[in-house]
C-alpha cells in the first residue's frame, strides 16, 4: 500500500507509477484493495494484492497498524502449485494470533486476477470476524465458527491496470451498501487531431474532455448516486510519452455532500508516496470516502 500515489495535496504534482517502467505485462496481472478496520481494539489496514502468474494466479495479505508499521504478512503461493482453500495462523506483532482463511477452488474470474463470485477469504481476531470478503458468506461463517455478524471492514481504495485500444472498462462501487456501476473511459488519440476524454457511468455520458492536448492534466467533480465523486486524470504519457506508459485516471469518493460548494482546484495529480495509514491519520481528511486509481494502458 506505500506505492499508492495521492492526489489530496493542494501542491500536487504529476502522477508516478513504479509499474510504468516494467512494461504493460507485469502491471495487467495485478489488482490491489485495501480496507480499514478495527483489529483488537486499533484501527488498522488490511492490503490485499491479488496476482497473475505463469505459475497460476497468488495472493498477498498485509496488515498495518495507523502508524504505518507492519503487523504481518501472508504470502498464498501461486495456485498451480498449492491448494485453491486453507487456512493460516499468523502472529500479529508478536502477541496475539490472526487466522486466515480461503477458498477459491470454486471462484470465477474476469480478465483481471481478482476473483469475482464462488468464493470467500475471511480473516479472525479472537472469533470474531474482521474481513470478510467473497459471496459465500455462509461458508465461510461455518468453516470459521465465527458468530454470523458483519465484518468492520471497510473499503476504502483500490488500484488496478486496465488496457484498450481506446475504451477502457471497470467496476465501482463508491459507498458502502451502494450500486456496482460500470465505469468506461474512452479516448482516441490515433485517428483525430483533436482527442477528447470521455468517462461514461452506467453508458451514461458524464464528464467530456475537449483540447485534451492542452488540458491533459486536471480534475471535475461528478455526481454518482447523489454524491460528489472527484475525477483527477493525467494523460500525458498517451499523448506525449516516448515510451509505452499508462494514463492514470482516479476516482474519490466524498462522505459528505457539503464538499459541492467547498471543492478546492488541484492543478495536478500527486506522486507522493503517502501510504493510506497517514492519509486516515490526518483529521482533515476524515471526509473522504473510497478511491479508486486506475492505470490505463493503449493497445494499439
Amino acid at each position: 500500500m506505500r506505492d499508492f500515489p495521492s492526489c489530496f495535496g493542494e501542491n500536487a504534482v504529476q502522477i508516478a507509477d513504479s509499474s510504468s517502467s516494467n512494461g504493460s505485462k507485469t502491471a495487467q496481472n495485478v489488482v490491489t484493495s485495501v480496507y480499514q478496520c478495527r483489529l483488537r481494539g486499533r484501527s488498522c489496514l488490511i492490503t490485499l494484492i491479488w496476482s497473475k502468474h505463469l505459475m497460476g494466479q497468488g495472493l498477498s495479505v498485509g496488515i498495518d497498524d495507523s502508524s504505518n508499521r507492519s503487523l504481518c504478512k501472508v504470502e498464498i503461493k501461486p495456485w498451480l502449485f498449492s491448494k485453491k482453500k486453507g487456512y493460516k495462523s499468523i502472529e500479529l506483532d508478536g502477541s496475539s494470533c490472526i487466522d486466515v482463511y480461503w477458498d477459491l477452488s470454486g471462484a470465477k474470474f474476469g480478465p483481471a486476477p481478482e476473483p469475482l463470485e464462488g468464493f470467500y477469504f475471511a480473516i479472525i481476531s479472537n472469533k470474531q470476524m474482521v474481513l470478510l470478503l467473497g459471496d459465500l458468506r455462509k461458508e465461510a461463517i461455518k468453516k470459521t465458527n465465527t458468530i454470523p455478524a458483519s465484518s468492520n471492514a471497510t473499503f476504502i481504495a483500490k488500484k488496478e491496470h486496465v488496457f484498450g485500444k481506446r475504451a477502457f472498462y471497470t467496476k465501482a462501487q463508491f459507498c458502502d451498501g451502494g450500486q456496482i456501476h460500470d465505469l468506461m473511459i474512452e479516448c482516441d488519440t490515433v485517428n483525430t487531431n483533436e482527442p477528447c476524454l470521455i468517462l461514461r457511468v452506467d453508458t451514461k455520458n458524464v464528464m467530456q474532455v475537449k483540447r485534451l492536448r492542452w488540458k491533459f492534466r486536471g480534475n471535475h467533480t461528478i455526481l454518482v448516486d447523489g454524491l460528489p465523486v472527484d475525477v483527477y486524470w493525467d494523460v500525458y504519457n498517451w499523448l506525449f510519452g516516448t515510451n509505452p506508459g499508462s494514463a492514470v485516471i482516479m476516482f474519490r469518493a466524498s462522505l459528505s455532500a457539503e464538499k459541492l460548494w467547498t471543492i478546492q482546484p488541484v492543478a495536478d495529480l500527486g506522486a507522493l508516496n503517502w501510504s493510506h495509514s497517514q492519509r486516515f491519520r490526518d483529521p482533515q481528511l476524515h471526509h473522504l470516502g473510497f478511491s479508486l486509481f486506475l492505470y490505463a494502458w493503449k493497445q494499439e
